[in-house]
């Protein structure tokens, strides 16, 4: 665990660099374009993934110094696991598709790498503008669970009580969304390194400004040199991801629920969500 204690200035989050580059770099200089210096950004984890620079995206992400949460595929690579867990099902499309990815990274990280992934915090906590906020890849249960806008929202509201927090901010699933619960939200930023099957060329990720009464959260496109990462991605053996890449559409749909399947290729609609404080929210007495 880490907590970062009271946030003043606004946040930027993301997930999944998963070993591309180009998109890695591009998001540092979208940071740095909009003032959010390195302690003020926040990644969901997946660093390592479908792509072909999965050490030179490692470094990239350690020197920038952010604050990193431990994903399934840090959790992996770090302690040398056959395979990356991501809970795909076994004889799926998308656990067949991993083992090349998945072996073509672990080929690629040093020991050294390895050991500074090891002590990656499974959650970042901190409260901004008085809101409690947990970040973390899977769920508070399980870091490998993917957690979907269309599933079931009791299940959601349970982990986040779990946890103790006004809001969770996952990772995981590849599709950034916002969800109010109550009077709790569940929040995903989105990737950088993949699209989010909605037929663009292009990541996502999340800003949280603070505001006098609460917080405003909003969802950005990022957009990068999207055909060196493909086309390196195809060189090194993975021509699905790099196909993917380019026409925005995954190589597989297995994980994906009934309603995020009919919803592949189709423009996400990602309108921001304004977060009262706890007090400001509460009805006045009488």
């Amino acid at each position: 665990m880490s907590d970062l204690g009271k946030i003043l200035d606004k946040l930027l989050i993301f997930g999944g660099p998963y070993s591309n580059l180009a998109a890695t770099i591009a998001m540092r200089r979208r940071a740095e374009n909009l003032g959010i210096s390195a302690e003020r950004v926040i990644c969901t984890g997946d660093l390592v993934a479908y792509c072909a620079e999965p050490g030179q995206t490692l470094d990239t992400i350690r020197d920038w110094g952010i604050h990193v949460v431990m994903g399934n595929c840090e959790e992996s690579l770090a302690f040398s696991e056959p395979d990356c867990g991501c809970g795909f099902e076994a004889g799926s499309n998308c656990s067949v598709l991993a083992v090349t990815w998945y072996r073509y990274a672990d080929r690629r990280i040093t020991a050294e790498q390895r050991r500074w992934m090891q002590a990656l915090p499974r959650y970042i906590d901190f409260e901004i503008s008085g809101i409690r906020c947990r970040t973390l890849h899977g769920s508070p249960s399980s870091i490998n669970e993917f957690v979907f806008a269309s599933q079931d929202s009791a299940s959601k509201l349970a982990h986040i009580r779990q946890a103790g927090v006004d809001a969770i901010i996952g990772g995981h699933c590849g599709i950034p969304f916002g969800q109010r619960l109550e009077t709790n939200y569940w929040l995903n930023a989105g990737v950088i390194g993949m699209p989010a099957n909605d037929g663009g060329r292009h990541g996502w990720y999340m800003l949280i400004d603070p505001r006098v009464d609460g917080l405003n959260i909003s969802w950005q496109q990022l957009d990068y040199d999207y055909e060196t990462s493909r086309q390196s991605t195809i060189a090194a053996g993975m021509p699905e991801y790099g196909a993917a890449l380019g026409s925005g559409i995954w190589p597989s749909m297995d994980i994906l629920p009934a309603a995020e399947r009919r919803q592949a290729g189709q423009a996400l609609d990602l309108p921001a969500i304004q977060i009262l404080r706890p007090e400001t929210a509460r009805p006045k007495a009488g």
